[in-house]
């Protein structure tokens, strides 16, 4: 496996624990809002991507905290779930046949961020473990025992693959957004991004959010979209990001998919610097989209909303 080739390098034991403090706090807010699943279906073809916002069904009805869905094929999907011990796992669903099972089951570790590896034979997923440390782990299809990958590199918030190789996004002061080219080439892009880390379908670019320059834009705070080429080492802009939003979803190479409240909006990178509405989703009890996933067919929309006291 390319990505499970990266060794262990010492890290000074000072650091190590100024970090785990830092990833105990920081990992305190993943978790405070309580959120639902809805699936929504959607069209993706030559005449354009369409939303259809009706059709929006509810898929997890929990009290607590199920977010962060990625669809890892185009009839499942992982998320992380909060249980009422505060315990967080990796859940999988199958919306065919509306079975949901357990990618993890641990007592002492919660799961946050999962996402499907290149080679389509792990879940992987941020870990915090029994003494807090941070850390990427992956977790076989197979159920058999996970392995902890970049064991050096922590503590992790998010992180992004493209192909064998994950950007992480290392918590600190500042935040940090790094990239493994080897074990002796820890690669810095940013300082202070955001939180979403995608790469940019069929381009060797990893794309986020620059916090470094907050913009006021219609009255909404924006930042800019930056897009580091892997090959290159070099990163430039996309343009604005949308006003009052953190989170993005790529259609395809072109478009990009953000959520402001209960509205999702679009914008083709390669044409317009303006963000057009596409959907309003009116659901009683629910709003404020804060995460969203695209099956591979882009015929599913997965999203996040927040429940409404």
């Amino acid at each position: 496996m390319p990505f499970c080739q990266i060794k262990k390098f010492p890290v000074p034991i000072f650091l190590v624990l100024f970090l785990i403090f830092l990833s105990a706090n920081f990992n305190r807010s993943l978790a405070q809002e309580n959120t639902d699943l809805f699936l929504v279906d959607t069209k993706n073809n030559l005449l354009g991507f369409k939303i259809f916002s009706r059709t929006a069904e509810k898929i997890t009805n929990n009290e607590l905290y199920d977010n962060q869905p990625k669809f890892i094929n185009d009839l499942q999907l992982v998320f992380s779930s909060e249980d009422p011990s505060g315990n967080f796992d990796i859940i999988m669903y199958n919306w065919e046949s509306g079975k949901f099972s357990n990618m993890t089951r641990t007592k002492n570790k919660s799961e946050f961020s999962p996402d499907l590896t290149n080679c389509g034979q792990y879940i992987s997923a941020i870990t915090v473990e029994e003494d807090s440390s941070q850390r990427l782990w992956l977790y076989p299809i197979n159920m058999g025992e996970p392995e902890l990958l970049y064991d050096d590199i922590e503590p992790v918030g998010y992180y992004g693959w493209h192909e064998d190789v994950a950007a992480l996004f290392v918590i600190g002061e500042p935040n940090r957004l790094v990239y493994p080219y080897s074990r002796e080439d820890i690669h810095e892009i940013a300082v202070n991004p955001g939180r979403s880390i995608q790469q940019r379908p069929k381009t060797g670019e990893i794309v986020f959010l620059d916090k470094n320059n907050n913009i006021v834009a219609d009255g909404k705070t924006t930042y800019e979209l930056k897009a580091y080429d892997i090959e290159k080492r070099e990163t430039s802009s996309l343009g604005l990001a949308l006003g009052g939003s953190d989170d993005f979803c790529w259609v395809d190479k072109n478009k990009l998919l953000m959520a402001r409240g209960n509205e999702l909006y679009l914008r083709k990178v390669n044409k317009s610097i303006q963000w057009e509405k596409i959907a309003t989703f009116n659901i009683p009890g629910y709003g404020n989209i804060s995460r969203i996933s695209i099956s591979p067919d882009n015929k599913k929309l997965a999203l996040t909303f927040e429940q409404l006291e």
